[in-house]
């Protein structure tokens, strides 16, 4: 074959042709090249050839015998069956064909000429308890096969395309494929950490010759994978922090220590305080700030806010605070004026619900200066909204934004600093990767007095019992949530559901207790009001949907009740019991759910076992996989087609340290060894999207 083949569009490629190339587009494979990244699903032993007579039903087995009779029959309508004998000399079994008629003629061949044919399949018993082969794979013996006697790739297919065809189509590519993949990880990081050259690890990866080489080959192109997107990430850091200049913050850690101290009356945790001196040393470098701080729910990232809010006003500069729903904002500003206004900062609140009147007044305090810092959603972005010198930007709860709305509030300074956090613990592998290029600040103490939520799941036959321990606390005072799960992706269908809870919960389990109702279709107004009733206590129960899951603070409430827990990722129920526990009383989380899949009690009983959101995230990742794990929107954002985020942490800060060798040796990559590397850092990796913030 001449070079260049991988390139070639797969309906010009021998045995495809247009008929063939167009359910191949289906799965993605467009040309050679795009076959040898089609990897396997599974793979299928079928080294070991089994006896009939000592075949187990239901087990997958490879067998060897002669063809002794064939026939086929029509019972009824379209459908054709087609049955062979297979005698391996001491026993038989029956072979059944459905709809494949093409197949009678090759197996009374295969039976005149007395060659031996190997076949695979799952055995049962018939009525009559012979035993039979639904549907197997086979071929004549001696040939040098794909699909017999090794280790056999299956693939993700689609209506029109055989397992038999892309193992054909990936042999295809691999010969070409020998002198023509490009080598991405340069020799001498392959050597370091003993991976294979990049044609032999495709080769070995579908065609492997034991399981050692198959895992040898997976690490390689996993490594490869995870390289580039390091590589990516380091570059991108580097031209923030080098190539970026921010506004110069010297910062006076004593000054601003006891302005907090001022500000709220407790001491900071070793965690906060870390925190706080990264982001000062960050700001004061002269360089342009990329920082994600993460925390688990109550860690106190609030108080981080605050001090990065300070440093920035004690420079004679503005600070904005995105958040990604009205309810949040409002929260956010509330506790802002509460914490700096007494001090001298004022506040402007901008958001979507806003009067006009109301919202023209925050524009005028942001751009006059007046207001020293801006809290808002959306609405912050807005071409109408401008700062007078905006130097510190916090995004809170990131995973809300799109990246072009946390540029958009960017690009209202020069330069600002940019500080992502979120209260939505992140597995480090997925840090590593999809915010590689932010610097990371991980907050790891609880503020001390913060009581652990204790964690109950039941199941409806002890509904009653559960309703008697809320009552057992209202009685006390307190104050309890209770969350309706998301059915289906529907904001009507959700809001119906907690508006049947809010009526049974109203009219027949609790009517002597005041019952509110909250979900994603009330207007902004009608949330806050009903949010304000409920801080103020004069609602003792919240009927809810998940808008209530991040940053709602009502210390006084310490039940959360979740119904259908089990429809609910991990993460998900770690953020709602975030909602209680935050007061001076015991809290307690219950979990109403029967689940029917094994990962659905899985997730239940992770969350009785442990209240580490990290150590929940890392579960939840591994449980749901990447695409589940971030969501219908995000879904295309991690789609590695070999690396695992769940389990390749190791392999990830590889390729982190490779990354930054690379650089450091060659930090334009112009070296010939780094042309691949280059090529595909440049292009980007289509189906990798960074947190680009700055």
């Amino acid at each position: 074959m001449q070079r260049g083949e991988l390139n070639c569009p797969l309906q010009y490629v021998k045995g495809v042709g247009p008929g063939l190339a167009k359910p191949l587009e289906k799965l993605g494979l467009h040309t050679l090249g795009d076959v040898l990244w089609h990897i396997p699903r599974r793979w299928e032993d079928r080294r070991t050839f089994v006896s009939i007579r000592n075949i187990r039903a239901a087990e997958p087995v490879t067998l060897r015998g002669r063809i002794r009779a064939v026939s086929s029959t029509r019972p009824k309508g379209k459908l054709t069956i087609t049955k062979a004998i297979l005698d391996d000399g001491v026993s038989s079994l029956s072979l059944v064909f459905f709809n494949q008629p093409y197949v009678e003629k090759a197996l009374v061949a295969a039976s005149s000429q007395n060659e031996d044919v190997i076949v695979y399949g799952v055995v049962k018993t018939d009525n009559l308890f012979a035993l039979e082969m639904n549907s197997p794979e086979w071929e004549v013996a001696g040939q040098d096969s794909l699909s017999m006697n090794r280790i056999v790739p299956i693939y993700p297919l689609t209506e029109g395309v055989r397992q038999r065809t892309l193992r054909r189509l990936v042999m295809q590519a691999l010969e070409v494929g020998s002198d023509e993949v490009a080598q991405v990880i340069p020799d001498e990081i392959r050597h370091r950490y003993r991976l294979l050259p990049a044609a032999e690890a495709f080769r070995s990866l579908h065609f492997p010759e034991d399981w050692e080489h198959r895992d040898h080959a997976r690490r390689t192109l996993a490594f490869q994978e995870f390289l580039i997107i390091q590589t990516l990430a380091h570059f991108r850091r580097q031209r923030h922090t080098t190539g970026r200049q921010g506004i110069r913050m010297p910062v006076d850690l004593k000054r601003l220590t006891d302005e907090l101290h001022e500000i709220v009356p407790f001491e900071l945790t070793g965690a906060q305080r870390r925190a706080i001196q990264e982001i000062a040393a960050d700001i004061g470098s002269g360089h342009a700030m990329n920082r994600l701080v993460q925390g688990d729910v109550g860690s106190g990232k609030t108080i981080v806010a605050v001090a990065a809010i300070l440093m920035a006003v004690q420079n004679g500069c503005q600070a904005a605070l995105m958040a990604p729903t009205e309810v949040l904002a409002q929260q956010h500003a509330f506790a802002l004026q509460q914490l700096l206004e007494p001090i001298g900062i004022p506040i402007a609140l901008a958001t979507g619900s806003m009067t006009a009147r109301a919202r023209q007044a925050a524009r005028n305090d942001l751009a006059s200066g007046q207001a020293r810092v801006g809290v808002g959603t959306h609405a912050l972005i807005q071409e109408d909204t401008q700062f007078a010198k905006l130097g510190m930007v916090i995004i809170d709860e990131q995973h809300r934004f799109g990246v072009l709305q946390r540029q958009a509030l960017g690009l209202k300074g020069d330069s600002p600093h940019i500080l992502v956090m979120t209260a939505t613990p992140i597995p480090r592998t997925v840090t590593l990767t999809m915010y590689g290029d932010l610097d990371s600040t991980i907050i790891d103490e609880l503020p001390p007095g913060r009581r652990p939520v204790i964690t109950h799941w039941r199941t409806n036959e002890l509904r009653d019992r559960v309703y008697d321990g809320m009552r057992q606390m209202l009685d006390q005072g307190r104050q309890a949530y209770v969350v309706c799960s998301l059915i289906e992706e529907s904001e009507a269908l959700q809001a119906k559901s907690a508006m049947e809870m809010y009526a049974h919960m109203q009219n027949v389990v609790f009517p002597e207790y005041r019952v509110g109702l909250m979900h994603g279709q009330l207007k902004p107004d009608e949330k806050k009001a009903v949010m304000a009733q409920f801080k103020a206590h004069e609602l003792d129960i919240l009927v809810s949907t998940t808008v209530i899951e991040v940053g709602v603070d009502v210390p006084n409430a310490s039940v959360m009740l979740i119904e259908d827990a089990d429809r609910f990722g991990l993460a998900q129920l770690h953020q709602l019991r975030g909602r209680v526990g935050r007061g001076k009383h015991a809290s307690y989380c219950i979990l109403m759910a029967t689940p029917k899949s094994a990962e659905g009690r899985a997730r239940m009983e992770i969350m009785t076992h442990t209240s580490d959101g990290f150590k929940i995230a890392d579960e939840d990742l591994r449980l749901r996989g990447p695409g589940e794990f971030f969501g219908t929107r995000q879904s295309g954002a991690m789609e590695l087609k070999v690396g695992d985020l769940a389990a390749d942490v190791e392999l990830i800060e590889q390729c982190k340290e490779a990354a930054a060798a690379i650089a450091e040796q060659d930090p334009d990559l112009h070296l010939p060894q780094h042309q691949a590397l280059r090529h595909l850092v440049q292009t980007g990796p289509q189906n990798i999207e960074l947190a680009k913030v700055g």
